[in-house]
């Protein structure tokens, strides 16, 4: 007898076998009704894969992220589907993406009670619309986890770099590695608090060391590859003396494509965050200096040991330390 494939699960729960896929690989936005019935027909086709076991009741863990076409959040994301293959089969994770600058869509899917859920993930912005959701679901009693950056700075724990010591990090190594006299940019998407404690983190240090570089001006890139592009031109225009860029947010790729076709690229020192295949050729072609890699992986197993925690299925007690950033330069590689 063959191995029962996702159309036959699909035809005895009644369901199409897009759902079937969602909930097998627990990628969420599946109704729980759904969801069991799907688990009950995978369990009667002695389906080898099931996310969890309906007749000893489900914990569903929803993880809400935003931008899954950045490799930061497909690492991010990637990273709790590997680790939910690992838990006990009682827990279900949901990974839901929503888009990013509709703050009233995420605060409903914060609010949403189509499913019982667990627990918490967000990895979204922050702005009072979606503050006040977080604060509405805490108040209800659900565990909340904030991950990269914190969607409410009262409620809820937090699972990310110390990014203040990232912005700082990165001026001193613009400071200490930049031969030449001359000014430093920055540029971050403001609407994310990481970003805005890096570039805090960053000003302090060349306010705290004056020297023959200076930090001269920032640039707001809503993190898209237009805009980042278009700003890293002007700031060449407007800076001839320009020695030092750092990238405190996304879209690395195009700075990268503006410095390689720019004579000065290769001077200029550059340092920025997540190591990915752009990132990672920069390094090795001259264009980049030094990335800072926000440890995703790392990330998302403390934010689901921390769920984990918090609804009883585990005793120990996570690190509530900040996670390591790692600090990786051509030779690293």
């Amino acid at each position: 007898m063959s191995k029962p494939n996702y159309r036959d699960i699909a035809r005895l729960a009644g369901v199409g076998t897009a759902t079937v896929e969602r909930v097998v690989n627990g990628r969420g936005g599946v109704r729980a009704e759904l969801v069991e019935k799907v688990v009950i027909a995978a369990r009667s086709l002695n389906y080898p894969r099931l996310p969890a076991d309906t007749h000893r009741g489900l914990l569903r863990i929803e993880v809400l992220l935003v931008r899954p076409e950045t490799t930061f959040y497909r690492r991010l994301a990637n990273a709790f589907e590997r680790i939910a293959e690992t838990l006990d089969p009682l827990v279900i994770v949901h990974r839901t993406f929503t888009e990013e600058m509709k703050s009233a869509e995420i605060a409903r899917r914060i609010m949403s009670t189509e499913m019982t859920r667990a627990g918490l993930i967000l990895a979204v912005p922050n702005n009072p619309t979606i503050s006040a959701a977080v604060e509405a679901v805490v108040e209800r009693g659900l565990p909340v986890v904030h991950v990269v950056t914190r969607a409410s700075e009262t409620k809820g724990e937090f699972v990310g770099i110390d990014n203040y010591a990232a912005g700082r990090t990165a001026a001193h190594l613009i400071a200490r590695m930049t031969r030449a006299k001359g000014s430093v940019v920055a540029l971050c998407h403001p609407i994310y608090q990481v970003h805005r404690e890096r570039i805090r983190g960053f000003s302090d240090y060349f306010h705290e060391h004056p020297g023959s570089i200076a930090f001269e001006w920032l640039g707001f890139t809503r993190d898209d590859e237009l805009y980042s592009a278009e700003t890293l031109v002007n700031a060449l225009k407007i800076y001839p003396d320009l020695v030092g860029l750092y990238n405190a947010g996304g879209a690395n790729s195009a700075l990268i494509d503006v410095l390689r076709r720019d004579p000065r690229g290769r001077d200029l020192l550059f340092v920025g965050h997540e190591l990915t295949d752009y990132t990672r050729k920069a390094l090795r072609d001259g264009i980049m200096d030094v990335v800072l890699d926000q440890a995703p992986e790392a990330q998302a197993q403390r934010a689901l040991d921390l769920i984990l925690r918090r609804i009883g299925l585990t005793s120990i007690e996570p690190d509530l330390a900040p996670i390591r950033f790692i600090t990786i330069t051509p030779e690293g590689l």
